[in-house]
């Protein structure tokens, strides 16, 4: 009798845990897919990439013209005196420094624009996301992606009704 009460109470205890998760809802999303299918998202890629073509005209454009004053110099260094060659030197010098610079503050400008840009995106996915699962009664809701924090994703996932709250 007292080993039938000790397995009773066991059972009772093991078995407790299982019915308290049963209880929690879980749902999934796969954040990275849902951003990468916003349209807001796929608009704002395409202004980030004209603004990126831009400067790496400008980029092309001042190396061309780096690269035409170089040979030019350097073909005609014979006939000047070296205080002109070293003047041309240091011009070609301050030019390719202004190149780098421009490099530097292009690539700059590109991670600071596509942080504004997004940054309200990923926050409407999000409300978006809490939404939807309010609305379905679910207690959590984890991040599928891959390097997410999912170990086993079977459960419901709210991609689908997200796009939909959404509108795409």
């Amino acid at each position: 009798m007292k080993h039938f009460t000790t397995l009773i109470v066991s059972l009772f205890l093991s078995l407790a845990p299982l019915s308290m998760m049963a209880q929690s809802k879980v749902a999934h999303i796969n954040t990275q897919q849902l951003i990468s299918e916003m349209p807001e998202v796929i608009a704002a890629q395409n202004e980030l990439k004209k603004l990126e073509d831009q400067y790496a005209k400008e980029l092309e454009t001042s190396a061309k013209e780096f690269q035409t004053k170089a040979q030019s110099y350097q073909g005609d260094a014979e006939n000047q005196t070296d205080l002109i060659n070293q003047q041309r030197q240091v011009e070609l010098q301050e030019m390719q420094q202004r190149i780098q610079e421009f490099r530097e503050t292009a690539a700059q400008e590109l991670q600071k624009r596509s942080a504004e840009m997004m940054r309200p995106l990923y926050e409407k996915a999000r409300t978006a996301i809490e939404k939807v699962a309010t609305a379905q009664g679910f207690d959590y809701v984890l991040d599928s992606s891959p390097g997410g924090s999912v170990i086993m994703a079977t459960g419901k996932d709210l991609i689908p009704d997200v796009k939909s709250e959404l509108g795409f």
